[in-house]
């Protein structure tokens, strides 16, 4: 797996202009594996994206790489993860950032994620249940935060909680359709920029029943 795990990172990353040498890092180190189900985990290097049950998926290496590196973590900032599935993603992002808070809207996946990240000894990983439009206000400002789902719009909360020098990288767009990935940048002053990446595809970003968009 080691070497499957390392010719990912070789020819579908770094190949593909991922230049971080923390974020290769990262992926070098955290086995991807262990985040996708046991009959798939001979696919788990591929650089695609995989089923994980409840509808969802994990993202493919390289779009995980990609957005790790535009959210540009640093070692002393505390990000926030919206949609953890599997757990990759915010294994991913513990090993840059200081601490990593992620939010499940589906409690069959979140549990599942926080039981694997415990059993793989990523400790600076927190795991909540809940609605992860709404962001996570207990714990914000954020320095960074990824969004894994897509939302139609950009939730107004996640801009709110981060902070000023922060960044957000969110897919937006509709469900079955090309979907535009951003970069959301608040500077200094508190004003917003936002740039479009690349077009790319999730799944949508879920809701709890009774809430608007």
């Amino acid at each position: 797996m080691d070497a499957a795990r390392e010719r990912m990172v070789r020819s579908d990353i770094a190949a593909r202009g991922v230049r971080d040498a923390r974020v290769l890092q990262a992926m070098r180190e955290v086995p991807r594996h262990h985040f996708v189900p046991s009959r798939l985990q001979h696919r788990a290097y591929e650089d695609s994206p995989l089923p994980i049950g409840s509808g969802q998926t994990i993202s493919q290496p390289y779009i995980v790489a990609a957005m790790t590196e535009l959210a540009r973590v640093g070692p002393n900032n505390k990000v926030l993860e919206i949609g953890t599935g599997s757990g990759y993603q915010a294994a991913i992002l513990s090993r840059l950032a200081h601490h990593v808070f992620t939010i499940e809207i589906l409690p069959e996946l979140a549990e599942s994620a926080r039981t694997r990240l415990e059993k793989l000894c990523y400790t600076n990983v927190t795991v909540r249940i809940g609605d992860g439009y709404l962001g996570w206000l207990e714990h914000a400002p954020f320095d960074a935060i990824i969004v894994t789902a897509a939302p139609e719009e950009v939730p107004d909360p996640l801009i709110e909680q981060l902070k000023p020098g922060g960044r957000l990288v969110i897919p937006v767009g509709p469900e079955f359709a090309v979907q535009s990935l951003l970069v959301i940048e608040k500077d200094a002053e508190g004003v917003v920029h936002r740039r479009h990446v690349m077009p790319v595809r999730f799944v949508p970003l879920i809701r709890q029943k009774g809430t608007t968009p």
